[in-house]
Protein backbone atom coordinates (compact mmCIF):
# COMPACT_ATOMS: atom_id res chain seq x y z
CA UNK A 1 0.00 0.00 0.00
CA UNK A 2 2.77 2.43 0.90
CA UNK A 3 5.34 3.02 -1.84
CA UNK A 4 8.99 2.75 -1.01
CA UNK A 5 10.81 5.97 -1.71
CA UNK A 6 12.58 5.71 -5.08
CA UNK A 7 16.35 5.08 -4.97
CA UNK A 8 16.86 6.44 -8.49
CA UNK A 9 17.99 9.86 -7.33
CA UNK A 10 20.51 8.67 -4.70
CA UNK A 11 22.01 6.21 -7.22
CA UNK A 12 22.17 8.82 -9.99
CA UNK A 13 23.73 11.32 -7.61
CA UNK A 14 26.30 8.76 -6.45
CA UNK A 15 27.34 7.89 -10.03
CA UNK A 16 27.57 11.58 -10.92
CA UNK A 17 29.77 12.25 -7.89
CA UNK A 18 32.12 9.42 -8.90
CA UNK A 19 32.45 10.75 -12.44
CA UNK A 20 33.11 14.25 -11.12
CA UNK A 21 35.71 12.91 -8.74
CA UNK A 22 37.49 11.12 -11.61
CA UNK A 23 37.40 14.28 -13.71
CA UNK A 24 38.64 16.31 -10.73
CA UNK A 25 41.57 13.95 -10.20
CA UNK A 26 42.58 14.08 -13.87
CA UNK A 27 42.26 17.86 -13.81
CA UNK A 28 44.50 18.21 -10.78
CA UNK A 29 47.14 15.99 -12.45
CA UNK A 30 47.10 18.17 -15.53
CA UNK A 31 47.22 21.23 -13.29
CA UNK A 32 50.30 19.93 -11.52
CA UNK A 33 52.01 19.25 -14.86
CA UNK A 34 51.19 22.67 -16.26
CA UNK A 35 52.21 24.36 -13.01
CA UNK A 36 55.64 22.78 -13.23
CA UNK A 37 56.19 24.39 -16.62
CA UNK A 38 57.31 27.99 -16.29
CA UNK A 39 56.57 28.89 -19.89
CA UNK A 40 54.28 31.93 -20.01
CA UNK A 41 52.36 30.32 -22.89
CA UNK A 42 50.95 27.68 -20.49
CA UNK A 43 49.87 30.20 -17.83
CA UNK A 44 46.30 30.51 -19.24
CA UNK A 45 46.02 26.72 -19.25
CA UNK A 46 47.14 26.65 -15.63
CA UNK A 47 44.52 29.14 -14.47
CA UNK A 48 41.79 27.56 -16.60
CA UNK A 49 42.53 24.14 -15.10
CA UNK A 50 42.58 25.65 -11.60
CA UNK A 51 39.18 27.25 -12.15
CA UNK A 52 37.62 24.08 -13.56
CA UNK A 53 39.11 21.98 -10.77
CA UNK A 54 37.72 24.31 -8.13
CA UNK A 55 34.27 24.17 -9.73
CA UNK A 56 34.36 20.37 -9.85
CA UNK A 57 35.48 20.26 -6.23
CA UNK A 58 32.55 22.50 -5.21
CA UNK A 59 30.12 20.30 -7.15
CA UNK A 60 31.47 17.16 -5.49
CA UNK A 61 31.19 18.77 -2.06
CA UNK A 62 27.61 19.84 -2.77
CA UNK A 63 26.81 16.35 -4.05
CA UNK A 64 28.23 14.76 -0.91
CA UNK A 65 26.05 17.00 1.26
CA UNK A 66 22.92 16.24 -0.78
CA UNK A 67 23.70 12.54 -0.78
CA UNK A 68 24.10 12.62 3.00
CA UNK A 69 20.73 14.35 3.36
CA UNK A 70 19.06 11.72 1.16
CA UNK A 71 20.68 8.88 3.10
CA UNK A 72 19.54 10.37 6.42
CA UNK A 73 16.00 10.72 5.08
CA UNK A 74 16.01 7.11 3.90
CA UNK A 75 17.24 5.91 7.29
CA UNK A 76 14.57 7.91 9.09
CA UNK A 77 11.88 6.63 6.76
CA UNK A 78 13.09 3.08 7.34
CA UNK A 79 12.93 3.62 11.10
CA UNK A 80 9.41 5.04 10.86
CA UNK A 81 8.32 2.13 8.67
CA UNK A 82 9.78 -0.29 11.19
CA UNK A 83 7.86 1.45 13.98
CA UNK A 84 4.74 1.35 11.82
CA UNK A 85 5.09 -2.40 11.27
CA UNK A 86 5.64 -2.92 15.01
CA UNK A 87 2.62 -0.84 15.95
CA UNK A 88 0.32 -2.42 13.35
CA UNK A 89 1.48 -5.90 14.37
CA UNK A 90 0.70 -5.07 17.99
CA UNK A 91 -2.64 -3.52 17.08
CA UNK A 92 -3.60 -6.64 15.13
CA UNK A 93 -2.30 -9.27 17.54
CA UNK A 94 -3.69 -7.80 20.76
CA UNK A 95 -7.41 -7.85 19.85
CA UNK A 96 -7.04 -11.13 17.95
CA UNK A 97 -5.42 -12.78 20.95
CA UNK A 98 -8.17 -11.40 23.18
CA UNK A 99 -10.90 -12.63 20.83
CA UNK A 100 -9.28 -16.07 20.67
CA UNK A 101 -9.12 -16.30 24.47
CA UNK A 102 -12.76 -15.29 24.94
CA UNK A 103 -13.98 -17.70 22.25
CA UNK A 104 -11.94 -20.58 23.68
CA UNK A 105 -13.33 -19.87 27.13
CA UNK A 106 -16.92 -19.77 25.87
CA UNK A 107 -16.38 -22.99 23.93
CA UNK A 108 -14.59 -25.07 26.59
CA UNK A 109 -16.06 -23.90 29.88
CA UNK A 110 -19.58 -23.17 31.09
CA UNK A 111 -20.01 -19.51 32.00
CA UNK A 112 -22.85 -17.62 33.56
CA UNK A 113 -25.17 -15.34 31.63
CA UNK A 114 -23.68 -12.17 33.11
CA UNK A 115 -20.11 -13.29 32.40
CA UNK A 116 -21.05 -14.29 28.86
CA UNK A 117 -22.51 -10.81 28.34
CA UNK A 118 -19.22 -9.28 29.55
CA UNK A 119 -17.29 -11.51 27.16
CA UNK A 120 -19.49 -10.50 24.25
CA UNK A 121 -19.07 -6.81 25.08
CA UNK A 122 -15.30 -7.18 25.27
CA UNK A 123 -15.21 -9.07 21.98
CA UNK A 124 -17.25 -6.32 20.34
CA UNK A 125 -14.73 -3.76 21.59
CA UNK A 126 -11.91 -5.81 20.09
CA UNK A 127 -13.74 -6.00 16.76
CA UNK A 128 -14.27 -2.22 16.84
CA UNK A 129 -10.55 -1.75 17.53
CA UNK A 130 -9.68 -3.87 14.49
CA UNK A 131 -12.26 -2.00 12.42
CA UNK A 132 -10.72 1.33 13.47
CA UNK A 133 -7.25 0.14 12.45
CA UNK A 134 -8.42 -1.11 9.06
CA UNK A 135 -10.35 2.10 8.40
CA UNK A 136 -7.28 4.19 9.20
CA UNK A 137 -5.13 2.15 6.82
CA UNK A 138 -7.75 2.50 4.09
CA UNK A 139 -8.03 6.25 4.76
CA UNK A 140 -4.26 6.62 4.31
CA UNK A 141 -4.42 4.66 1.06
CA UNK A 142 -7.24 6.84 -0.26
CA UNK A 143 -5.15 9.99 0.18
CA UNK A 144 -3.43 9.21 -3.12
CA UNK A 145 -6.69 9.88 -5.00
CA UNK A 146 -7.68 13.52 -5.26
CA UNK A 147 -11.44 14.12 -5.11
CA UNK A 148 -13.34 15.51 -8.08
CA UNK A 149 -15.08 18.87 -7.72
CA UNK A 150 -18.50 17.21 -8.06
CA UNK A 151 -17.82 15.18 -4.91
CA UNK A 152 -17.63 18.32 -2.77
CA UNK A 153 -20.58 19.72 -0.86
CA UNK A 154 -21.35 22.36 1.74
CA UNK A 155 -20.83 20.67 5.13
CA UNK A 156 -22.09 22.15 8.38
CA UNK A 157 -19.13 21.73 10.72
CA UNK A 158 -20.99 22.11 14.01
CA UNK A 159 -23.13 19.07 13.24
CA UNK A 160 -20.19 17.03 11.98
CA UNK A 161 -18.02 17.89 14.99
CA UNK A 162 -20.77 16.88 17.40
CA UNK A 163 -21.15 13.53 15.60
CA UNK A 164 -17.39 12.93 15.72
CA UNK A 165 -17.21 13.86 19.41
CA UNK A 166 -20.10 11.53 20.29
CA UNK A 167 -18.54 8.62 18.38
CA UNK A 168 -15.15 9.09 20.07
CA UNK A 169 -16.69 9.56 23.51
CA UNK A 170 -18.63 6.31 23.18
CA UNK A 171 -15.56 4.46 21.94
CA UNK A 172 -13.44 5.47 24.93
CA UNK A 173 -16.37 5.38 27.36
CA UNK A 174 -15.78 8.93 28.52
CA UNK A 175 -18.50 10.77 30.40
CA UNK A 176 -20.37 13.41 28.43
CA UNK A 177 -19.33 16.05 30.98
CA UNK A 178 -15.68 15.51 30.01
CA UNK A 179 -16.36 16.86 26.51
CA UNK A 180 -16.80 20.61 26.27
CA UNK A 181 -18.28 21.71 22.93
CA UNK A 182 -18.56 25.34 21.84
CA UNK A 183 -19.87 25.09 18.29
CA UNK A 184 -20.97 28.05 16.22
CA UNK A 185 -22.68 27.01 12.94
CA UNK A 186 -20.21 27.27 10.05
CA UNK A 187 -19.98 25.81 6.56
CA UNK A 188 -16.97 24.41 4.70
CA UNK A 189 -17.12 23.18 1.10
CA UNK A 190 -15.40 19.80 0.89
CA UNK A 191 -16.09 16.09 0.82
CA UNK A 192 -17.83 15.17 4.05
CA UNK A 193 -15.67 12.05 4.39
CA UNK A 194 -12.50 14.20 4.28
CA UNK A 195 -13.72 16.48 7.05
CA UNK A 196 -14.84 13.47 9.04
CA UNK A 197 -11.34 11.94 8.75
CA UNK A 198 -9.69 15.20 9.85
CA UNK A 199 -11.75 15.87 12.94
CA UNK A 200 -12.41 12.30 14.00
CA UNK A 201 -8.63 11.74 14.09
CA UNK A 202 -8.02 14.96 16.03
CA UNK A 203 -10.76 14.30 18.57
CA UNK A 204 -9.70 10.65 18.87
CA UNK A 205 -6.14 11.81 19.56
CA UNK A 206 -7.37 14.27 22.20
CA UNK A 207 -9.44 11.60 23.97
CA UNK A 208 -6.64 9.03 23.79
CA UNK A 209 -3.95 11.33 25.22
CA UNK A 210 -6.08 13.22 27.73
CA UNK A 211 -5.41 12.83 31.43
CA UNK A 212 -6.36 9.27 32.41
CA UNK A 213 -7.76 10.25 35.82
CA UNK A 214 -9.79 13.26 34.71
CA UNK A 215 -9.98 13.44 30.89
CA UNK A 216 -10.97 16.77 29.38
CA UNK A 217 -11.55 17.32 25.67
CA UNK A 218 -12.49 20.74 24.31
CA UNK A 219 -13.85 21.24 20.79
CA UNK A 220 -14.78 24.64 19.40
CA UNK A 221 -15.79 25.94 15.98
CA UNK A 222 -16.39 29.49 14.76
CA UNK A 223 -16.17 31.54 11.56
CA UNK A 224 -13.29 34.01 11.60
CA UNK A 225 -12.17 36.85 9.38
CA UNK A 226 -11.03 36.52 5.75
CA UNK A 227 -13.46 33.76 4.85
CA UNK A 228 -12.01 31.13 7.17
CA UNK A 229 -13.45 28.79 9.77
CA UNK A 230 -11.44 27.96 12.89
CA UNK A 231 -11.75 24.65 14.70
CA UNK A 232 -9.88 23.97 17.94
CA UNK A 233 -9.41 20.58 19.56
CA UNK A 234 -7.66 20.49 22.95
CA UNK A 235 -6.89 17.92 25.63
CA UNK A 236 -5.45 18.04 29.14
CA UNK A 237 -2.72 15.44 28.60
CA UNK A 238 1.06 15.67 28.81
CA UNK A 239 1.43 17.87 25.73
CA UNK A 240 3.82 17.64 22.78
CA UNK A 241 7.41 18.93 23.02
CA UNK A 242 8.07 22.02 20.91
CA UNK A 243 10.87 20.35 18.91
CA UNK A 244 8.55 17.50 17.86
CA UNK A 245 5.57 19.53 16.67
CA UNK A 246 6.66 19.79 13.04
CA UNK A 247 7.43 16.08 12.83
CA UNK A 248 4.15 14.65 14.05
CA UNK A 249 2.35 15.23 10.73
CA UNK A 250 4.78 12.95 8.90
CA UNK A 251 3.82 9.46 7.77
CA UNK A 252 4.47 6.70 10.34
CA UNK A 253 5.71 9.26 12.90
CA UNK A 254 5.11 8.41 16.55
CA UNK A 255 7.05 9.98 19.39
CA UNK A 256 9.28 7.79 21.51
CA UNK A 257 10.10 4.10 21.24
CA UNK A 258 7.43 1.72 20.01
CA UNK A 259 8.14 -0.68 22.87
CA UNK A 260 7.71 2.00 25.55
CA UNK A 261 4.37 3.46 24.49
CA UNK A 262 1.26 2.97 26.56
CA UNK A 263 -1.18 4.19 23.90
CA UNK A 264 -2.15 2.30 20.73
CA UNK A 265 -1.71 3.87 17.31
CA UNK A 266 -0.10 3.57 13.88
CA UNK A 267 1.43 7.00 13.27
CA UNK A 268 -1.04 7.68 10.44
CA UNK A 269 -3.75 9.77 12.12
CA UNK A 270 -1.99 13.14 12.08
CA UNK A 271 -0.45 12.37 8.68
CA UNK A 272 -4.00 12.04 7.34
CA UNK A 273 -4.99 15.28 9.09
CA UNK A 274 -2.05 17.29 7.72
CA UNK A 275 -2.44 15.95 4.16
CA UNK A 276 -6.18 16.64 3.96
CA UNK A 277 -5.95 20.10 5.55
CA UNK A 278 -3.30 21.13 2.99
CA UNK A 279 -5.41 19.69 0.18
CA UNK A 280 -8.35 21.82 1.34
CA UNK A 281 -6.07 24.91 1.25
CA UNK A 282 -6.18 25.24 5.01
CA UNK A 283 -3.57 25.12 7.74
CA UNK A 284 -3.11 23.27 11.01
CA UNK A 285 -0.81 24.12 13.88
CA UNK A 286 -0.05 22.76 17.33
CA UNK A 287 0.05 24.92 20.44
CA UNK A 288 0.12 24.52 24.20
CA UNK A 289 -3.30 24.39 25.80
CA UNK A 290 -4.14 27.28 28.09
CA UNK A 291 -4.32 26.68 30.96
CA UNK A 292 -1.61 24.03 30.78
CA UNK A 293 -1.03 21.12 30.63
CA UNK A 294 -2.31 19.79 27.35
CA UNK A 295 -2.18 20.18 23.58
CA UNK A 296 -4.25 22.39 21.29
CA UNK A 297 -4.70 21.64 17.59
CA UNK A 298 -5.90 24.66 15.64
CA UNK A 299 -7.32 24.10 12.14
CA UNK A 300 -8.23 26.87 9.70
CA UNK A 301 -10.27 25.98 6.61
CA UNK A 302 -11.86 28.15 3.90
CA UNK A 303 -15.51 28.65 4.79
CA UNK A 304 -18.01 30.94 6.43
CA UNK A 305 -21.09 31.22 8.66
CA UNK A 306 -23.90 28.74 8.14
CA UNK A 307 -26.98 29.99 6.28
CA UNK A 308 -30.55 29.41 7.38
CA UNK A 309 -30.88 26.22 5.29
CA UNK A 310 -28.63 24.42 7.78
CA UNK A 311 -30.52 25.53 10.85
CA UNK A 312 -29.06 26.11 14.28
CA UNK A 313 -26.66 23.80 16.09
CA UNK A 314 -27.65 22.42 19.49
Amino acid sequence: MFERRSLRWPITLGVTMILLLVALTVGWVLLAISGAVKDQVLAPVYWTALTIGSMFFSLVLTGVVLYLVLVVKEIRLSQRQSNFVDSVTHELKSPLASLKLYLQTLTRYPVGEAQAADFHRSMLEDVERLDQLINQLLDAARLERRPAAKEEEDVELAVLLRECADAVRLRYRIEEESFQLALTPAVVRARRVDLDMIFRNLIDNAAKYANDDDPRVEVSCRPVAAGMVEVRVADNGRGIPLVARRKIFGRFVRLGSELERDKPGTGLGLYIVGTLVRRLKGRVRVRDRQPAPGTLFEVHLPGGPATDEFGESD
